[in-house]
């Protein structure tokens, strides 16, 4: 299986993952610490991450993810809900404070 590096900021940790992870799933698996008070079950918006780079490389935004997003505390044009944005290249994400 392909794999796929992802950096987490600001914490600078790099980790690589199989094609079709997801954002929390990478950072649960390498005990980077991402809430997620939902489980994953885009149900909330704890999992809000900053993409940096690589925002091509994710799936797109479904209308559900987009609703929950707009309850995210420091909305951008590149948030994303960490539970629902799938790995298929290399990215850069933000974990807001």
């Amino acid at each position: 299986m392909t794999k796929h590096r992802v950096t987490f900021l600001p914490a600078d940790i790099t980790v690589e993952v199989d094609d079709g992870t997801s954002i929390l799933d990478a950072a649960l698996t390498h005990h980077i610490e991402l809430e997620h008070n939902c489980g994953g079950n885009c149900a909330c918006s704890t999992c809000h991450i900053i993409v940096r780079e690589g925002m091509e490389y994710l799936t797109e935004r479904s209308e559900e993810e987009e609703d929950q997003l707009e309850d995210a505390d420091g909305l951008t044009k590149t948030s994303r809900l960490g539970c629902q944005a799938k790995i298929s290249g290399p990215i850069v994400v933000l974990i807001p404070a």
